[in-house]
């Protein structure tokens, strides 16, 4: 089992407030399926049952954005989880030691890796990356409920 160097959720939901979650993570211990069960907790706190597809969206990008901070950054790795009042839009921003910006390569069907972000950003329409003194936080916003806005990606 791993364990969180930090881990934080929203106990009591009140009426009007996100619900929230965070977790830090040492990267020699980061769970990337502790993060989707997280987002999927989360979601389901929220009224989004764990097989509809924002919910399996949501677990993809998680799943994505964490992956990506594992394998390109030293250090610890943050996840925290936003859920708006009305459960329409889910906020995540994951945070690494990194200074650099994710890379969104080109698409090429012969290489092996590498999609992710593509579809990160199909599934969000926008990646926004935040420098710190101490890395970075990439920052999705998804929709979880009404029409989906795709944008391409290029």
């Amino acid at each position: 089992m791993v364990t969180p160097l930090k881990n934080r959720a929203s106990d009591e939901h009140e009426p009007g407030a996100p619900l929230r979650y965070s977790v830090t993570w040492d990267t020699t211990d980061t769970s990337i399926a502790d993060a989707r069960r997280a987002v999927r907790a989360l979601l389901a706190r929220a009224g989004h049952h764990r097989d509809h597809r924002p919910s399996q969206d949501a677990q993809l990008i998680v799943s994505e954005l964490v992956t990506n901070a594992v394998r390109h950054a030293p250090g610890p790795v943050g996840l925290a989880l936003e859920v708006s009042p009305d459960a329409d839009l889910l906020r995540i921003t994951v945070s690494d030691t990194s200074p650099r910006p994710p890379e969104l390569l080109a698409p090429d069907a012969g290489r092996v890796g590498g999609h992710g972000l593509r579809l990160v950003v199909r599934l969000c329409g926008r990646l926004r990356t935040v420098s710190r003194e101490t890395g970075k936080q990439v920052v999705v916003q998804l929709r979880l409920r009404g029409p989906v806005t795709h944008r391409e990606v290029r």
